[in-house]
């Protein structure tokens, strides 16, 4: 028989529970400690490989004094609120229902009284230290504030006060109005816990101490409502209320005086409640509080509305007036567009034959953008790749180069690495082996080979004669860059590029700047643990002096740099003395500028290219009011180093984060000449400006009211439902002798197809970069908008022969962008049309050329070259139609058409219209008839134009006698 002592068994279980826990937290802890560590760690040794480790400590300096600080304050203010509400416990509590309810929490809670309070207060400045810890940009700007030397017209005060102390102040009052807050919550719980307060039973429902404690945290509280009134007056210059941003009539008549005189009552109001620490009974505060309650319903909400519907809205104009004006300065102001020249277009077309011809033959040498950078990356793709672990992106970027002497539009991009090929995948393959991209690709943007890019840069490796000389091609760094790589150990073979040698490759150790050495057993350690991959810690692969390179695509790499930029969604390589560069532009936004209004920026850059493509980054939602290109940052492409440049050199939002981040900006003057060279003007900067040029173009208060004028940025004709995105392009905008590369878009007016204004930025440095300059057309006689110049190319008959022609055979035509070019007092309207095989199921199709159409006034045309096809729309030396006029008839100036020219026009227009509806019927007899016939009115057109060779081309609507016939 065996005998136990009873309950031993259970005990050694409880023991071992209770020895389980412990060790448990310890191990969760250390973990966390780990992960922590891990996370801070690696992060310094990322900023200290591109030389901005000060970037780094800097903010995680403000984090943790901002974290401790906002933490300590809730956590003592409410514990010390807790601990004098326990203090203040009735010594008796009357025997009630009620009190013997709570006693059995009171039973529960005593015993372990210390380590709930301390938990619940240590989570309580947990939460709040972590909410303010991410607001360290808004204290750093306060204590590093620099004047705008601008002062808004209803305070008086300097702009800087509005962009960088008002958002502090507002922290600061929020952060102690949740402490207030929580500390009369839980001084509630604790005298209701403990008996100060009760809800039933007779008599006073709040002991006395109960009632003073909770009257000066109640005065505090409308105390800080004091402050918030008063600060809220400066908040009016950010108003919607209004017609406009800003403050308006009500807002300074009625709702100013208002918070004034609501901040009075809420101080009578906070010294009623702590005259109650000397006299009992809540009458006074009770008086006190229901006053305040009764004037903000009166003066902050009534008030204002009766100002606003019987004094405001039957004379609105003549009331807002000075506050539309303000806000049409300050919005201009603040998105950088107050120096806009609107000049008036377009009211009288150029008619001398002479003057016309010199400027076709200016535009003809200075070459015309017809290489669309948003159609050819597959081209670019299929011609280009060489193997298929490389890849270009979809949207390829616009530059200039000095090529033969003379600067030229290119379109470049880079091929970047895809990863190790399908069914040879290996985590040495993955990050040790394919670890780079290889070579710079260019091609002219303004001519075609055979229908095909005519490449400046091609093939790898490049050849040494080409016109751009690169030294270093391989990128390490770039927008498809594994996630991480291990580089450079001693004796390591990274794969460069493939060859025709033995090996098929040739290879190369990096030995570039970049990176984090990892040779070390820490090292690998952190890392492992950072990529949650064992094999960095395990593998025998990773050699002496070896690194290992992360976040390293330009956008997150300046981005970390410079973590008070909005960057733009678009970085484009170029190459400067050898090296291949990504150049990102950095903007300073803000949302506080007084009276300018406020956009979503990520709507504002919205269009078909960030829509519908991945090489160009969306914008957040976020609304600002305020912007400007205050930083070029570039990135190497081989060794990741990273420099900030300061561009706008009067912005005080940059000279404000320049003291934050000492030494992170290099000055403009440092900028070398032949980076600058290949600066452009920002995309999503134009795109937020020609949003608010739609409006505020119009700088007259009363027409700006009446919405007289207004603009809207055109849909693309070639995406339905998706907004015309700008272009680069080389022009010659009216009163210059020379082009100069620019950024262009065009206007509609609101709810008009027809065109209304074109717009041009210059965007090379010097004189003209960043001058806005918009053609307003006139009103009584614009010519015709994006959608409509589309339309008229697919339904000109001149046209619709060629573009049958091109999709025959399932073939099917991509448009290009559609470019609008001041030309001859008139628009002169390019677009590449390109064609593209339907492909079987191992072909490949991508884009090539098939025609460039071009429209000038009413005259159309399509061509193989835009040289050919702008001749057509001159008429050799004949001048076009004046834009917005009616057609010229026989006998106006412009030849007739012969009867048999006419005719065989008369019977190819009907047979493409018999072809079209057989096709869509599925009628091929009806198709074959219609195709005999149209072949046979192309050869009668071309016999009568070698009949008439002098003859010019006719009116809109008749075909070139040239005119490529469909194929058959």
């Amino acid at each position: 028989m065996t005998f136990r002592t009873p309950g031993f068994g259970r005990r050694l279980g409880t023991g071992r529970t209770r020895l389980l826990l412990p060790v448990l937290v310890t191990l969760a802890v250390l973990l966390i400690v780990f992960l922590v560590f891990t996370a801070t760690y690696t992060n310094l040794l990322w900023y200290r490989s591109i030389g901005f480790s000060s970037v780094y400590t800097t903010q995680l300096r403000a984090k943790i004094v901002l974290f401790f600080g906002a933490g300590l304050l809730m956590t003592l203010v409410v514990g010390a609120n807790v601990l004098v509400a326990y203090r203040l416990r009735p010594a008796y509590r009357p025997l009630s229902v009620e009190q013997q309810g709570l006693e059995r929490y009171r039973a529960v809670i005593d015993p372990r009284r210390r380590l709930i309070s301390f938990v619940l207060l240590g989570l309580l400045g947990v939460l709040t230290g972590s909410s303010v810890a991410g607001q360290w940009p808004v204290w750093l700007a306060f204590l590093n504030r620099t004047p705008f030397n601008v002062e808004d017209p209803q305070f008086h005060k300097d702009v800087s006060f509005y962009v960088f102390t008002y958002p502090f102040l507002r922290l600061v009052l929020g952060v102690v109005f949740a402490t207030v807050i929580l500390s009369i919550l839980a001084a509630v719980m604790v005298h209701y816990l403990y008996g100060g307060l009760r809800l039933q039973g007779p008599g006073d429902k709040a002991s006395p101490p109960a009632r003073a404690h909770l009257s000066v945290l109640f005065g505090l509280f409308i105390l800080l409502k004091a402050v918030a009134y008063w600060l809220d007056r400066y908040g009016l210059v950010h108003s919607e209320r209004g017609v406009t941003s800003g403050a308006s009539y009500t807002d300074v008549n009625a709702l100013l005086p208002a918070k004034t005189i609501l901040a009075v009552i809420a101080l009578l109001c906070a010294a009623m409640f702590f005259s109650n620490l000397l006299r009992r009974g809540m009458m006074l505060p009770g008086v006190g509080f229901t006053l305040l309650v009764l004037s903000a319903i009166l003066l902050g909400g009534v008030y204002p509305l009766l100002i606003q519907q019987f004094q405001v809205k039957p004379d609105e104009l003549a009331k807002e007036r000075q506050y539309i004006q303000r806000n049409i300065k300050f919005t201009r102001a603040a998105y950088g567009v107050d120096g806009a020249k609107v000049v008036p277009y377009g009211t009288q077309a150029e008619t001398d034959k002479k003057k016309l011809q010199e400027d076709a033959d200016k535009l003809t040498a200075g070459g015309v953008r017809v290489l669309d950078p948003n159609v050819v990356g597959e081209t670019f793709q299929q011609l280009q790749r060489i193997r298929p672990f490389y890849q270009f992106p979809d949207t390829l970027d616009v530059d200039r180069y000095q090529v033969d002497g003379k600067p030229v539009d290119t379109v470049v991009a880079l091929r970047e690495l895809s990863g190790a090929p399908a069914g040879q995948r290996s985590w040495i393959k993955d990050h040790m082996v394919y670890t780079h991209g290889y070579g710079f690709v260019s091609a002219y943007g303004d001519r075609f080979d055979s229908r095909e890019p005519a490449f400046i840069n091609r093939d790898m490796p490049a050849s040494p004669a080409q016109q751009i000389k690169v030294a270093r091609p391989e990128i390490y760094f770039g927008e498809r860059s594994p996630k991480y790589s291990v580089v450079g150990g001693h004796g390591q073979q990274e794969l460069n590029y493939p060859d025709n040698s033995e090996s098929g490759q040739q290879s190369s150790t990096y030995d570039g700047q970049g990176g984090v050495r990892i040779d070390s057993f820490l090292h690998k350690l952190l890392y492992g643990a950072k990529f949650q991959d064992k094999n960095i810690l395990l593998s025998g692969a990773i050699n002496k002096d070896a690194k290992i390179l992360y976040d390293r695509s330009p956008r997150e790499m300046v981005q970390k740099a410079a973590p008070w930029l909005t960057l733009d969604g678009d970085p484009y390589p170029t190459v400067v003395n050898g090296r291949i560069l990504w150049i990102v532009d950095g903007y300073t936004t803000s949302s506080s500028y007084p009276y300018s209004e406020e956009m979503s920026l990520g709507e504002a850059t919205r269009d078909t290219i960030t829509d519908t493509r991945q090489a160009v980054a969306r914008q957040a939602n976020d609304h600002i009011n305020y912007m400007r290109n205050s930083v070029k940052a570039t990135v190497d492409a081989y060794d990741g180093s990273v420099h900030l440049y300061q561009w706008d050199e009067n912005d005080p939002v940059t000279k404000t984060w320049m003291k934050v981040f000492k030494d992170t900006v290099q000055p403009r003057s440092s900028i070398p000449p032949e980076l600058e060279s290949h600066f452009r003007y920002p995309q999503d900067l134009f795109k937020a400006q020609r949003k608010i040029l739609t409006k505020y173009h119009v700088t007259d208060p009363s027409a700006f009211y009446n919405g007289e004028g207004f603009w809207e940025v055109p849909q693309d004709p070639t995406v339905k439902g998706k907004r015309q995105p700008p272009y680069y392009q080389s022009l010659r905008m009216p009163g210059q002798d020379t082009q100069s590369f620019s950024l262009t878009t065009v206007f509609n007016p609101r709810n008009n197809p027809q065109l209304a204004a074109f717009m041009s930025v210059g965007s090379t440095p010097g004189r003209d970069y960043g001058q806005i300059q918009i053609l307003q057309m006139p009103r009584n006689a614009q010519p015709a908008g994006p959608g409509q110049v589309q339309n008229s190319f697919e339904t000109d008959a001149k046209v619709k022969g060629d573009l049958f022609a091109l999709r025959q055979g399932g073939t099917k035509t991509v448009a290009g962008n559609l470019l609008t070019i001041p030309f001859g007092g008139g628009l002169l309207y390019v677009e590449p049309m390109y064609t593209k095989a339907s492909g079987g199921a191992e072909q490949q199709p991508y884009p090539i050329l098939g025609k460039i159409l071009v429209r000038y006034g009413e005259s159309i045309a399509a061509a193989d070259t835009f040289d050919a096809a702008l001749k057509q729309v001159l008429g050799g030396t004949g001048a076009p139609a004046q834009p917005g006029a009616p057609e010229e008839t026989p006998g106006s100036g412009q030849p007739e058409l012969s009867a048999a020219a006419q005719k065989a026009i008369g019977d190819l227009n009907t047979a493409v219209t018999d072809y079209e509806n057989a096709q869509k019927k599925g009628d091929y007899p009806a198709m074959g008839d219609a195709w005999k016939r149209i072949k046979d009115a192309q050869a009668a057109l071309a016999a009568a134009g070698r009949a008439a060779p002098k003859t010019s081309p006719g009116p809109s609507g008749s075909p070139s006698p040239s005119a490529t016939p469909p194929a058959s």
